[in-house]
Protein backbone atom coordinates (compact mmCIF):
# COMPACT_ATOMS: atom_id res chain seq x y z
CA UNK A 1 0.00 0.00 0.00
CA UNK A 2 1.45 3.23 -1.11
CA UNK A 3 0.75 6.77 -0.55
CA UNK A 4 1.61 10.47 -2.64
CA UNK A 5 4.23 12.17 -0.70
CA UNK A 6 2.85 15.33 -2.51
CA UNK A 7 0.16 17.60 -0.81
CA UNK A 8 -2.91 18.22 -3.38
CA UNK A 9 -2.94 22.08 -3.41
CA UNK A 10 -6.33 22.13 -5.62
CA UNK A 11 -8.15 20.57 -2.41
CA UNK A 12 -6.36 23.93 -0.51
CA UNK A 13 -3.89 22.14 1.23
CA UNK A 14 -1.18 24.12 2.66
CA UNK A 15 2.44 23.42 1.73
CA UNK A 16 4.84 23.89 4.50
CA UNK A 17 7.39 24.22 1.87
CA UNK A 18 6.06 27.76 0.27
CA UNK A 19 5.24 29.88 3.16
CA UNK A 20 6.40 33.55 3.08
CA UNK A 21 9.45 34.36 4.50
CA UNK A 22 10.48 37.39 5.40
CA UNK A 23 13.50 38.67 3.38
CA UNK A 24 15.58 41.35 5.27
CA UNK A 25 16.80 44.19 2.40
CA UNK A 26 20.41 44.70 2.65
CA UNK A 27 22.35 47.46 1.53
CA UNK A 28 25.08 46.21 -1.17
CA UNK A 29 28.50 46.91 -0.92
CA UNK A 30 28.67 49.03 -4.00
CA UNK A 31 25.39 51.65 -2.90
CA UNK A 32 27.24 53.80 -0.53
CA UNK A 33 26.33 56.53 -1.64
CA UNK A 34 27.89 59.67 -3.67
CA UNK A 35 31.34 60.96 -2.70
CA UNK A 36 29.78 64.32 -1.60
CA UNK A 37 27.37 62.36 1.14
CA UNK A 38 30.68 60.50 2.38
CA UNK A 39 32.35 62.07 5.42
CA UNK A 40 34.92 64.48 5.46
CA UNK A 41 38.22 64.50 6.51
CA UNK A 42 38.71 64.50 10.72
CA UNK A 43 38.89 67.68 12.01
CA UNK A 44 36.61 69.86 10.03
CA UNK A 45 33.39 71.26 11.14
CA UNK A 46 31.39 68.94 9.21
CA UNK A 47 32.93 66.42 10.94
CA UNK A 48 32.93 67.28 14.20
CA UNK A 49 29.23 67.58 13.39
CA UNK A 50 28.97 64.28 11.99
CA UNK A 51 30.37 62.94 15.47
CA UNK A 52 28.08 64.23 17.65
CA UNK A 53 25.36 62.93 15.40
CA UNK A 54 27.13 59.83 15.37
CA UNK A 55 27.06 59.54 19.52
CA UNK A 56 23.74 60.36 19.34
CA UNK A 57 22.79 57.53 16.63
CA UNK A 58 24.62 54.95 18.45
CA UNK A 59 23.01 55.60 22.05
CA UNK A 60 19.90 55.53 20.26
CA UNK A 61 21.11 52.34 18.59
CA UNK A 62 22.20 51.21 21.27
CA UNK A 63 18.71 51.91 22.91
CA UNK A 64 17.01 50.11 20.11
CA UNK A 65 19.38 46.65 20.48
CA UNK A 66 18.39 46.32 24.37
CA UNK A 67 14.35 47.10 23.05
CA UNK A 68 15.09 44.78 20.33
CA UNK A 69 16.76 41.92 22.53
CA UNK A 70 13.42 42.16 24.99
CA UNK A 71 11.08 42.19 22.03
CA UNK A 72 13.35 38.58 20.72
CA UNK A 73 12.70 37.62 24.70
CA UNK A 74 8.67 38.10 24.08
CA UNK A 75 8.40 36.26 20.89
CA UNK A 76 10.74 33.40 21.82
CA UNK A 77 9.01 32.81 24.61
CA UNK A 78 5.27 32.93 22.80
CA UNK A 79 7.06 30.33 20.17
CA UNK A 80 4.44 27.81 20.87
CA UNK A 81 1.13 29.86 21.41
CA UNK A 82 -0.77 28.31 24.89
CA UNK A 83 -3.90 29.91 23.77
CA UNK A 84 -3.74 30.08 19.94
CA UNK A 85 -6.84 30.99 18.34
CA UNK A 86 -8.93 28.09 17.66
CA UNK A 87 -12.36 27.77 16.17
CA UNK A 88 -15.57 28.64 18.64
CA UNK A 89 -17.76 25.69 20.03
CA UNK A 90 -20.12 26.62 16.89
CA UNK A 91 -17.32 26.01 14.57
CA UNK A 92 -16.44 22.67 16.01
CA UNK A 93 -20.06 21.70 15.53
CA UNK A 94 -19.91 22.18 12.29
CA UNK A 95 -16.32 19.91 11.78
CA UNK A 96 -18.23 17.44 13.80
CA UNK A 97 -21.30 17.47 11.37
CA UNK A 98 -19.01 17.31 8.19
CA UNK A 99 -16.84 14.82 9.66
CA UNK A 100 -19.87 12.81 9.64
CA UNK A 101 -21.28 14.02 6.23
CA UNK A 102 -17.55 12.63 4.54
CA UNK A 103 -17.16 9.03 6.72
CA UNK A 104 -20.77 8.78 7.88
CA UNK A 105 -22.71 7.87 11.20
CA UNK A 106 -22.25 9.33 14.38
CA UNK A 107 -22.20 6.55 16.40
CA UNK A 108 -19.57 4.00 16.86
CA UNK A 109 -21.03 0.83 15.67
CA UNK A 110 -19.36 -1.98 13.89
CA UNK A 111 -18.01 -0.74 10.55
CA UNK A 112 -18.50 3.51 11.87
CA UNK A 113 -15.98 5.83 11.42
CA UNK A 114 -17.22 9.07 13.44
CA UNK A 115 -18.25 8.98 17.44
CA UNK A 116 -19.99 11.52 19.56
CA UNK A 117 -20.99 8.69 22.07
CA UNK A 118 -21.00 9.93 25.33
CA UNK A 119 -19.42 5.82 26.74
CA UNK A 120 -16.35 6.19 23.21
CA UNK A 121 -15.39 9.96 24.45
CA UNK A 122 -15.42 8.93 28.02
CA UNK A 123 -13.46 5.86 26.67
CA UNK A 124 -10.79 8.25 25.22
CA UNK A 125 -10.58 11.01 27.59
CA UNK A 126 -9.84 9.47 30.81
CA UNK A 127 -7.98 6.18 31.70
CA UNK A 128 -7.67 4.44 34.81
CA UNK A 129 -4.13 3.51 34.74
CA UNK A 130 -3.24 6.97 35.26
CA UNK A 131 -3.25 9.67 38.12
CA UNK A 132 -3.89 12.79 35.73
CA UNK A 133 -7.25 14.07 35.18
CA UNK A 134 -8.74 13.50 32.30
CA UNK A 135 -10.68 15.20 29.90
CA UNK A 136 -12.93 14.47 27.04
CA UNK A 137 -12.73 15.22 23.55
CA UNK A 138 -15.79 16.66 21.04
CA UNK A 139 -15.50 13.59 19.21
CA UNK A 140 -13.49 10.33 18.02
CA UNK A 141 -13.07 9.38 14.59
CA UNK A 142 -11.55 5.81 13.69
CA UNK A 143 -9.43 6.01 10.24
CA UNK A 144 -8.66 3.35 8.11
CA UNK A 145 -5.89 4.85 5.77
CA UNK A 146 -3.79 7.77 5.22
CA UNK A 147 -6.23 9.19 2.78
CA UNK A 148 -8.94 9.18 6.16
CA UNK A 149 -6.23 11.04 8.27
CA UNK A 150 -5.58 13.27 5.49
CA UNK A 151 -9.09 14.25 5.16
CA UNK A 152 -9.70 14.79 9.16
CA UNK A 153 -6.88 17.03 9.27
CA UNK A 154 -8.23 19.08 6.55
CA UNK A 155 -11.50 19.52 8.48
CA UNK A 156 -9.43 20.17 11.84
CA UNK A 157 -7.94 23.15 10.20
CA UNK A 158 -10.36 24.41 8.28
CA UNK A 159 -12.70 24.67 11.70
CA UNK A 160 -9.14 24.94 13.86
CA UNK A 161 -9.91 22.19 15.58
CA UNK A 162 -7.27 20.34 17.60
CA UNK A 163 -6.29 16.99 16.83
CA UNK A 164 -5.29 14.12 19.58
CA UNK A 165 -3.51 11.05 18.08
CA UNK A 166 -4.48 7.98 20.14
CA UNK A 167 -3.89 4.35 19.47
CA UNK A 168 -2.92 1.73 22.27
CA UNK A 169 -3.92 4.03 25.16
CA UNK A 170 -1.17 2.73 27.27
CA UNK A 171 0.63 5.92 28.01
CA UNK A 172 0.92 7.11 31.46
CA UNK A 173 1.75 10.88 31.55
CA UNK A 174 -1.93 11.82 30.05
CA UNK A 175 -0.99 11.84 26.39
CA UNK A 176 -4.07 11.31 24.76
CA UNK A 177 -6.46 13.24 26.90
CA UNK A 178 -8.54 15.56 25.82
CA UNK A 179 -8.03 19.46 25.38
CA UNK A 180 -9.90 21.89 27.45
CA UNK A 181 -11.28 23.54 24.30
CA UNK A 182 -12.37 20.39 22.70
CA UNK A 183 -11.21 18.48 19.70
CA UNK A 184 -10.92 15.76 17.43
CA UNK A 185 -9.85 12.12 18.58
CA UNK A 186 -8.07 10.38 15.95
CA UNK A 187 -8.22 6.75 17.17
CA UNK A 188 -5.77 4.38 14.77
CA UNK A 189 -6.61 1.58 16.18
CA UNK A 190 -8.67 0.17 13.39
CA UNK A 191 -5.06 0.55 11.17
CA UNK A 192 -3.50 -2.75 12.34
CA UNK A 193 -1.87 -4.27 9.65
CA UNK A 194 1.34 -5.77 8.85
CA UNK A 195 1.48 -4.71 5.13
CA UNK A 196 4.63 -6.37 3.81
CA UNK A 197 6.99 -8.68 5.34
CA UNK A 198 10.86 -8.28 4.07
CA UNK A 199 12.55 -11.07 5.73
CA UNK A 200 15.85 -11.23 3.68
CA UNK A 201 16.05 -7.85 4.84
CA UNK A 202 14.67 -8.23 8.39
CA UNK A 203 12.36 -5.43 8.42
CA UNK A 204 8.51 -5.11 7.95
CA UNK A 205 6.04 -2.51 6.80
CA UNK A 206 2.73 -1.59 8.90
CA UNK A 207 0.21 0.74 10.26
CA UNK A 208 0.42 2.29 13.40
CA UNK A 209 -2.00 0.54 15.40
CA UNK A 210 -1.07 -2.65 15.20
CA UNK A 211 0.11 -3.77 18.58
CA UNK A 212 4.06 -5.41 19.07
CA UNK A 213 2.78 -8.19 21.15
CA UNK A 214 0.50 -8.92 17.48
CA UNK A 215 3.43 -8.40 15.16
CA UNK A 216 6.07 -10.81 16.96
CA UNK A 217 3.27 -13.32 17.42
CA UNK A 218 2.37 -13.06 13.62
CA UNK A 219 6.13 -13.64 12.80
CA UNK A 220 6.27 -16.65 14.98
CA UNK A 221 3.01 -18.40 13.23
CA UNK A 222 4.79 -17.54 9.99
CA UNK A 223 7.42 -19.66 11.10
CA UNK A 224 9.70 -16.15 10.67
CA UNK A 225 12.71 -16.44 12.99
CA UNK A 226 12.54 -12.82 13.49
CA UNK A 227 11.02 -9.96 15.95
CA UNK A 228 10.35 -6.83 16.97
CA UNK A 229 12.80 -6.43 19.88
CA UNK A 230 11.34 -3.15 21.39
CA UNK A 231 9.14 -4.19 24.76
CA UNK A 232 6.81 -1.50 26.60
CA UNK A 233 3.30 -2.18 27.73
CA UNK A 234 1.68 -5.48 26.04
CA UNK A 235 -0.89 -3.27 24.29
CA UNK A 236 1.14 -0.69 23.30
CA UNK A 237 1.02 0.57 19.52
CA UNK A 238 3.90 0.88 16.75
CA UNK A 239 2.64 3.94 16.32
CA UNK A 240 2.60 4.74 19.99
CA UNK A 241 5.77 3.22 20.69
CA UNK A 242 7.55 5.67 18.06
CA UNK A 243 5.84 8.70 19.39
CA UNK A 244 6.77 8.61 22.81
CA UNK A 245 10.25 7.14 22.11
CA UNK A 246 9.85 3.66 24.31
CA UNK A 247 11.92 1.03 24.72
CA UNK A 248 11.39 -1.28 27.67
CA UNK A 249 13.41 -4.33 29.30
CA UNK A 250 14.87 -5.72 25.90
CA UNK A 251 16.70 -1.87 25.94
CA UNK A 252 19.85 -3.07 27.92
CA UNK A 253 20.47 -5.19 24.79
CA UNK A 254 18.64 -3.58 21.58
CA UNK A 255 18.55 -0.03 22.72
CA UNK A 256 15.44 2.36 22.88
CA UNK A 257 13.29 3.45 19.55
CA UNK A 258 15.40 5.92 18.98
CA UNK A 259 17.77 3.54 18.35
CA UNK A 260 17.99 1.99 14.66
CA UNK A 261 14.26 0.58 14.73
CA UNK A 262 12.67 2.42 12.70
CA UNK A 263 13.80 2.73 9.40
CA UNK A 264 11.38 5.29 8.18
CA UNK A 265 7.32 6.71 8.49
CA UNK A 266 4.86 7.90 6.61
CA UNK A 267 3.00 11.01 8.12
CA UNK A 268 0.44 12.87 7.57
CA UNK A 269 1.33 16.98 8.69
CA UNK A 270 -0.60 19.86 10.07
CA UNK A 271 -0.86 20.73 6.95
CA UNK A 272 -2.50 17.94 5.41
CA UNK A 273 0.72 17.19 3.28
CA UNK A 274 1.39 13.66 3.32
CA UNK A 275 5.83 12.97 3.45
CA UNK A 276 7.71 9.57 3.70
CA UNK A 277 11.08 10.13 5.84
CA UNK A 278 13.40 8.03 3.84
CA UNK A 279 13.62 5.25 1.93
CA UNK A 280 13.82 1.08 3.11
CA UNK A 281 17.91 1.00 3.07
CA UNK A 282 19.05 0.12 6.38
CA UNK A 283 21.18 2.78 6.60
CA UNK A 284 21.22 6.74 4.73
CA UNK A 285 23.55 9.89 4.60
CA UNK A 286 21.16 11.79 2.61
CA UNK A 287 20.37 14.83 4.81
CA UNK A 288 18.57 15.07 7.71
CA UNK A 289 16.96 11.84 9.46
CA UNK A 290 13.79 13.39 9.61
CA UNK A 291 12.77 9.89 10.64
CA UNK A 292 13.98 10.77 14.36
CA UNK A 293 12.19 13.54 14.52
CA UNK A 294 9.57 12.16 14.84
CA UNK A 295 10.22 9.74 17.31
CA UNK A 296 9.37 11.05 20.46
CA UNK A 297 7.17 13.92 19.31
CA UNK A 298 4.39 12.50 21.10
CA UNK A 299 1.82 13.58 18.00
CA UNK A 300 2.28 17.04 18.14
CA UNK A 301 4.48 17.23 14.75
CA UNK A 302 2.59 14.66 12.81
CA UNK A 303 0.18 11.63 12.57
CA UNK A 304 1.98 8.45 11.75
CA UNK A 305 0.19 6.53 9.40
CA UNK A 306 2.66 3.57 8.44
CA UNK A 307 6.18 2.59 9.43
CA UNK A 308 8.72 0.29 8.34
CA UNK A 309 10.47 -1.32 11.69
CA UNK A 310 13.68 -3.50 11.81
CA UNK A 311 13.78 -6.96 13.07
CA UNK A 312 16.44 -8.74 14.66
CA UNK A 313 16.92 -12.31 14.89
CA UNK A 314 15.24 -14.61 17.88
CA UNK A 315 17.85 -16.44 19.45
CA UNK A 316 17.74 -19.00 22.60
CA UNK A 317 16.88 -17.28 25.86
CA UNK A 318 16.34 -18.29 29.35
CA UNK A 319 15.72 -16.51 32.70
CA UNK A 320 17.51 -16.51 36.17
CA UNK A 321 17.36 -14.43 39.05
CA UNK A 322 19.26 -13.49 42.55
CA UNK A 323 18.37 -11.49 45.29
CA UNK A 324 21.06 -9.07 47.13
CA UNK A 325 21.31 -7.55 50.36
CA UNK A 326 20.67 -4.02 49.22
CA UNK A 327 20.47 -2.19 46.06
CA UNK A 328 23.93 -0.83 45.78
CA UNK A 329 24.87 -4.13 45.62
CA UNK A 330 23.03 -5.54 42.97
CA UNK A 331 23.93 -2.42 40.65
CA UNK A 332 27.88 -3.46 41.18
CA UNK A 333 27.10 -6.40 40.40
CA UNK A 334 25.13 -5.21 37.05
CA UNK A 335 27.87 -2.99 36.08
CA UNK A 336 30.91 -5.56 35.89
CA UNK A 337 28.17 -8.21 34.33
CA UNK A 338 28.19 -6.54 31.51
CA UNK A 339 30.78 -4.90 31.38
CA UNK A 340 32.03 -9.15 31.13
CA UNK A 341 29.90 -8.37 27.52
CA UNK A 342 28.35 -12.12 28.43
CA UNK A 343 24.74 -12.51 26.68
CA UNK A 344 22.71 -10.78 28.45
CA UNK A 345 19.33 -9.80 26.83
CA UNK A 346 17.23 -7.68 29.75
CA UNK A 347 18.84 -7.21 33.36
CA UNK A 348 15.87 -5.91 35.57
CA UNK A 349 15.96 -4.84 39.55
CA UNK A 350 12.85 -5.63 41.64
CA UNK A 351 12.98 -4.30 45.12
CA UNK A 352 11.76 -6.15 48.80
CA UNK A 353 8.62 -4.33 48.27
CA UNK A 354 7.69 -5.48 44.67
CA UNK A 355 8.83 -9.11 45.42
CA UNK A 356 6.42 -8.76 48.41
CA UNK A 357 3.91 -7.56 46.21
CA UNK A 358 4.53 -10.19 43.62
CA UNK A 359 4.21 -13.27 46.01
CA UNK A 360 0.67 -11.21 47.75
CA UNK A 361 -0.86 -11.21 43.86
CA UNK A 362 0.48 -14.49 43.22
CA UNK A 363 -1.52 -16.27 45.69
CA UNK A 364 -4.47 -15.46 43.75
CA UNK A 365 -3.14 -16.74 40.53
CA UNK A 366 -0.87 -19.53 42.47
CA UNK A 367 2.38 -18.76 41.27
CA UNK A 368 6.33 -19.00 42.40
CA UNK A 369 6.62 -17.53 45.81
CA UNK A 370 9.75 -15.50 46.11
CA UNK A 371 12.16 -14.16 49.05
CA UNK A 372 10.93 -10.72 50.22
CA UNK A 373 14.19 -9.42 49.21
CA UNK A 374 15.65 -6.74 46.90
CA UNK A 375 16.35 -8.69 43.89
CA UNK A 376 18.14 -8.92 39.96
CA UNK A 377 15.84 -11.14 37.01
CA UNK A 378 18.29 -11.75 33.97
CA UNK A 379 17.20 -12.78 31.03
CA UNK A 380 20.18 -14.76 29.21
CA UNK A 381 20.52 -14.75 25.17
CA UNK A 382 22.73 -16.65 23.36
CA UNK A 383 23.44 -18.85 19.66
CA UNK A 384 23.08 -21.90 21.27
CA UNK A 385 21.76 -23.69 24.84
CA UNK A 386 25.41 -24.43 25.84
CA UNK A 387 26.00 -20.59 25.21
CA UNK A 388 23.32 -19.91 28.26
CA UNK A 389 24.64 -22.16 30.09
CA UNK A 390 28.25 -20.75 30.40
CA UNK A 391 26.59 -17.18 30.71
CA UNK A 392 24.88 -18.61 33.59
CA UNK A 393 28.14 -19.68 35.33
CA UNK A 394 29.66 -16.43 35.12
CA UNK A 395 26.79 -14.69 36.07
CA UNK A 396 26.70 -16.68 39.11
CA UNK A 397 30.00 -16.07 40.07
CA UNK A 398 29.77 -12.46 40.07
CA UNK A 399 26.41 -12.02 41.82
CA UNK A 400 28.15 -14.00 44.84
CA UNK A 401 31.04 -11.86 44.70
CA UNK A 402 28.89 -8.75 44.85
CA UNK A 403 26.70 -10.23 47.93
CA UNK A 404 24.26 -11.92 45.99
CA UNK A 405 22.96 -15.28 46.32
CA UNK A 406 20.09 -17.43 45.69
CA UNK A 407 21.07 -17.47 42.39
CA UNK A 408 18.14 -19.61 40.68
CA UNK A 409 18.32 -20.83 36.78
CA UNK A 410 15.03 -21.91 34.62
CA UNK A 411 15.15 -25.55 34.70
CA UNK A 412 12.82 -25.18 31.29
CA UNK A 413 11.18 -23.15 28.80
CA UNK A 414 7.94 -22.52 30.96
CA UNK A 415 9.30 -21.94 34.08
CA UNK A 416 11.06 -19.38 32.57
CA UNK A 417 8.66 -17.75 30.73
CA UNK A 418 6.52 -17.78 34.19
CA UNK A 419 9.46 -15.90 35.76
CA UNK A 420 9.42 -13.17 32.97
CA UNK A 421 5.51 -12.88 32.92
CA UNK A 422 6.15 -12.33 37.25
CA UNK A 423 8.37 -9.46 36.00
CA UNK A 424 5.89 -8.05 33.01
CA UNK A 425 2.98 -8.07 35.62
CA UNK A 426 4.53 -5.28 37.72
CA UNK A 427 1.52 -2.67 37.51
CA UNK A 428 -1.37 -4.78 38.62
CA UNK A 429 1.16 -6.74 41.27
CA UNK A 430 2.21 -3.61 42.43
CA UNK A 431 -1.66 -2.68 43.11
CA UNK A 432 -2.20 -6.17 44.95
CA UNK A 433 -0.52 -4.28 48.30
CA UNK A 434 -3.38 -2.20 48.73
CA UNK A 435 -6.56 -3.89 47.10
CA UNK A 436 -8.86 -0.65 45.90
CA UNK A 437 -6.14 1.76 45.86
CA UNK A 438 -5.24 4.10 42.92
CA UNK A 439 -1.14 3.99 41.44
CA UNK A 440 0.62 6.68 40.03
CA UNK A 441 3.28 4.83 37.69
CA UNK A 442 6.24 7.19 36.43
CA UNK A 443 9.94 6.62 35.55
CA UNK A 444 13.26 8.50 35.49
CA UNK A 445 16.78 7.56 33.94
CA UNK A 446 20.24 8.28 35.18
CA UNK A 447 23.99 7.04 34.68
CA UNK A 448 23.84 3.41 35.71
CA UNK A 449 26.68 4.25 38.19
CA UNK A 450 24.26 6.89 40.28
CA UNK A 451 20.89 4.74 40.29
CA UNK A 452 22.23 3.09 43.68
CA UNK A 453 21.82 6.60 44.76
CA UNK A 454 18.53 7.81 43.43
CA UNK A 455 16.78 4.46 44.48
CA UNK A 456 18.21 4.89 48.10
CA UNK A 457 17.32 8.47 48.16
CA UNK A 458 13.92 7.68 47.12
CA UNK A 459 13.00 4.44 48.99
CA UNK A 460 14.01 6.61 51.82
CA UNK A 461 11.92 9.54 51.09
CA UNK A 462 8.71 7.34 50.26
CA UNK A 463 9.16 6.02 53.47
CA UNK A 464 9.24 8.82 55.36
CA UNK A 465 6.29 10.27 53.47
CA UNK A 466 4.16 7.39 54.79
CA UNK A 467 3.23 6.43 50.96
CA UNK A 468 3.30 2.90 49.75
CA UNK A 469 5.21 2.23 46.71
CA UNK A 470 7.08 -0.81 44.28
CA UNK A 471 10.28 0.01 42.39
CA UNK A 472 11.17 -2.22 39.26
CA UNK A 473 14.25 -0.83 37.27
CA UNK A 474 15.81 -1.58 33.78
CA UNK A 475 19.16 -1.77 35.92
CA UNK A 476 21.32 -2.49 32.70
CA UNK A 477 20.35 1.30 31.22
CA UNK A 478 20.01 3.43 35.05
CA UNK A 479 16.10 3.54 33.99
CA UNK A 480 13.78 2.30 37.25
CA UNK A 481 10.40 2.46 37.55
CA UNK A 482 8.08 3.27 40.69
CA UNK A 483 4.00 3.09 41.28
CA UNK A 484 2.88 4.79 44.39
CA UNK A 485 -0.50 3.76 45.76
CA UNK A 486 -3.37 5.90 46.76
CA UNK A 487 -6.31 6.13 48.58
CA UNK A 488 -7.68 9.68 49.40
CA UNK A 489 -7.19 13.31 47.68
CA UNK A 490 -4.05 13.69 50.69
CA UNK A 491 -2.02 11.15 49.78
CA UNK A 492 -1.97 12.09 46.07
CA UNK A 493 -0.59 15.66 47.11
CA UNK A 494 1.43 13.53 49.19
CA UNK A 495 2.21 11.68 45.85
CA UNK A 496 2.67 14.33 43.66
CA UNK A 497 5.65 15.88 46.21
CA UNK A 498 7.10 13.08 46.15
CA UNK A 499 7.49 12.77 42.35
CA UNK A 500 8.60 16.59 41.75
CA UNK A 501 10.95 15.34 44.25
CA UNK A 502 12.49 12.03 42.66
CA UNK A 503 12.31 14.16 39.17
CA UNK A 504 14.38 16.92 40.58
CA UNK A 505 16.93 14.11 42.55
CA UNK A 506 17.65 12.70 38.78
CA UNK A 507 18.23 15.35 37.07
CA UNK A 508 20.73 16.50 39.84
CA UNK A 509 22.33 13.07 38.96
CA UNK A 510 22.87 13.84 35.51
CA UNK A 511 19.65 11.78 34.25
CA UNK A 512 16.09 12.83 32.98
CA UNK A 513 12.65 13.08 34.37
CA UNK A 514 11.66 9.87 32.07
CA UNK A 515 13.53 7.25 30.52
CA UNK A 516 10.74 5.79 28.81
CA UNK A 517 7.11 6.61 29.05
CA UNK A 518 7.21 10.04 27.74
CA UNK A 519 6.32 13.60 28.79
CA UNK A 520 2.79 14.11 27.91
CA UNK A 521 1.43 16.54 30.52
CA UNK A 522 2.79 15.49 33.63
CA UNK A 523 6.51 16.10 32.94
CA UNK A 524 6.47 18.93 31.01
CA UNK A 525 7.56 21.30 32.95
CA UNK A 526 10.81 20.01 34.03
CA UNK A 527 12.40 19.98 30.56
CA UNK A 528 14.10 23.75 30.62
CA UNK A 529 15.86 22.13 34.18
CA UNK A 530 16.95 19.01 32.56
CA UNK A 531 17.47 20.31 28.79
CA UNK A 532 18.12 23.87 28.59
CA UNK A 533 16.40 26.95 27.46
CA UNK A 534 18.09 26.79 24.29
CA UNK A 535 17.29 23.19 23.46
CA UNK A 536 13.31 23.93 24.15
CA UNK A 537 13.59 26.80 22.36
CA UNK A 538 15.01 25.02 19.65
CA UNK A 539 11.86 22.44 19.64
CA UNK A 540 9.25 25.22 20.24
CA UNK A 541 10.98 26.89 16.92
CA UNK A 542 10.41 23.38 15.33
CA UNK A 543 6.81 22.81 16.27
CA UNK A 544 5.92 26.60 15.22
CA UNK A 545 7.26 25.54 11.68
CA UNK A 546 5.42 22.75 11.05
CA UNK A 547 1.80 23.50 13.53
CA UNK A 548 1.74 26.72 12.93
CA UNK A 549 -2.05 26.82 13.82
CA UNK A 550 -0.58 24.43 17.04
CA UNK A 551 -3.18 22.22 16.66
CA UNK A 552 -1.77 18.89 16.98
CA UNK A 553 -1.54 17.08 20.04
CA UNK A 554 -1.59 20.90 22.05
CA UNK A 555 -0.84 21.43 25.83
CA UNK A 556 1.49 18.05 25.80
CA UNK A 557 5.37 17.88 25.70
CA UNK A 558 5.99 21.70 25.55
CA UNK A 559 7.03 23.39 28.75
CA UNK A 560 4.80 26.85 28.94
CA UNK A 561 6.40 29.70 27.80
CA UNK A 562 8.28 31.59 30.39
CA UNK A 563 6.84 34.59 32.21
CA UNK A 564 8.64 37.64 31.07
CA UNK A 565 11.25 39.52 32.96
CA UNK A 566 10.01 43.13 34.44
CA UNK A 567 11.83 44.81 31.53
CA UNK A 568 9.44 42.39 29.32
CA UNK A 569 6.50 43.39 30.93
CA UNK A 570 7.65 47.25 30.72
CA UNK A 571 8.16 46.91 27.40
CA UNK A 572 4.91 45.54 26.91
CA UNK A 573 3.20 48.19 28.37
Amino acid sequence: MKYSTQGDSSAGTVNVNSRTNTHVERQSHNDRGSPKDRPDPQGSPRSQKNAFVFLIALAAGLSGYAIARSEVAISRASAVDPSPNYGTPEDFQEAIQELQTVFGPEEKEPGDIVSTNQDVLQDHGFSALVYHEGMMHSVVVFPRSTEDVVKIVRIATKYRMPVIPYSGATNLEGHTRGHPVGGICVDLSDMDQILEIHEADSDLVCQPGARWVDINESLKEKGISLFFPLDPAPGATIGGMLSTGCSGTNAVRYGTAKAEWFLNATVVLPSGEVIKTRQRSRKSSAGFDTTKLFIGAEGTLGIVTEVTIRLAPVLPTTVALASFPDVKKATEAVVEILNQGVGIQCVELLDDKFMFALNKFNVHTKGRKYLEKDHLFFKFQGPTQASLKETAVIVKKLVEKHGGSNFSLARNAEEAEDMWNDRKNAHFSGLALIPGAKGWPTDVCVPVSRLPELVYETKKDLHETGLTATIVGHVGDGNFHTLILMNDDQELEKAKEAVHRMVKRAIALEGTCTGEHGVGIGKRKYLVEELGEGTVELMRTLKKAIDPLNLFNPGKLYPDPAPPTSAQESRRD
